[in-house]
């Protein structure tokens, strides 16, 4: 999701709540803590040189429960981020959060949440290392029974 979506959707919204992957709710007295412009720069295992660039959330949960953050005060945040960073509102929003360690999460909205979603590792230059692409997996019930090889059709 970009930026300029999470904006969007704020604007909507009466009270903001993002939701795990497993399904749990991130505590309602939870702080933006952190909104950032992140750049890496990197080579992968091919050889080739990239960049991403991407804002970062940082959610942190205090023993703070009389406090919320609303939807208007972290679109304030988001705008002076972007005018004093010089953030684009084009680039996509990554949020960090405390599990085990800090995680990142990718940004969706489901028409009343926030839904932080896994990233996954990936090798980006598969061509290069010798991975094999991965075969499709076929189920024998799928398969048409009239595809069966007969005598003098050419299949063996």
């Amino acid at each position: 999701m970009k930026l300029a979506e999470v904006k969007n959707h704020l604007k909507n919204l009466k009270t903001i709540s993002f939701q795990l992957p497993d399904g749990e709710l991130v505590p309602g007295h939870f702080h933006v803590t952190e909104v950032g412009n992140v750049s890496k720069h990197f080579i992968d295992c091919g050889g080739v040189i990239r960049k991403e660039e991407v804002v970062n959330f940082q959610l942190w949960n205090a023993n703070d429960y009389d406090h919320r953050l609303h939807p208007e005060k972290l679109v304030q945040i988001i705008e002076l981020s972007e005018e004093k960073l010089n953030i684009d509102e084009n680039l996509a929003v990554e949020v960090e959060y405390q599990g085990r360690s800090i995680e990142t999460f990718t940004l969706e909205f489901d028409g009343s949440k926030f839904l932080l979603v896994n990233k996954q590792t990936d090798c980006l230059a598969k061509d290069q290392c010798g991975i094999p692409a991965e075969k499709p997996k076929l189920k024998m019930a799928n398969l048409n029974s009239t595809n069966t090889c007969t005598p003098g059709g050419g299949c063996c």
